[in-house]
């Protein structure tokens, strides 16, 4: 599968991340989807609800940011493809967290941001439907 971003989203991206660290920062991709393309259309930037002391290795949100960013995706014709996060101080490689926390045949945009804060590597991952292991999907930067 490719993932189509714009270089603008991919750098608003890195700003909201960077501004996050040395926590995890994240949010969710918008945009359309076939059976070989998700294309981007906007990034909707979620705030980190973990346990503050867990922040730098953990993300989470509420339910209802999710509900209602569905609800924004339909208003605007696009649709929740997606999920964006960093890792700070780590590869951009799925956790078992993120495993056990994903959904299959949803998009996982992953940052490693280091310290500076600078946002050093981006990869992007979907999760099998037997939930046994993400397989890395091709980033285009458009």
């Amino acid at each position: 599968m490719q993932i189509h971003l714009r270089a603008a989203l991919q750098a608003q991206i890195f700003e909201q991340l960077e501004a996050s660290y040395p926590n995890e920062g994240g949010g969710f991709l918008l945009g359309t989807q076939t059976d070989s393309t998700v294309t981007v259309e906007d990034i909707i930037r979620v705030e980190n609800t973990f346990a503050e002391e867990e922040q730098f290795h953990r993300y989470a949100m509420k339910p209802l940011d999710w509900a209602r960013l569905e609800d924004t995706a339909d208003e605007r014709g696009l649709t929740l493809v997606g999920y964006f996060h960093s890792h700070p101080n780590s590869p951009a490689v799925p956790s078992i967290y993120d495993r056990d926390h994903a959904l299959p045949n949803f998009t996982y945009i992953i940052t490693a941001v280091y310290s500076g804060p600078k946002a050093a590597e981006q990869r992007v991952w979907r999760l099998r439907e037997d939930r046994t292991r993400f397989d890395e999907n091709t980033l285009v930067i458009m």
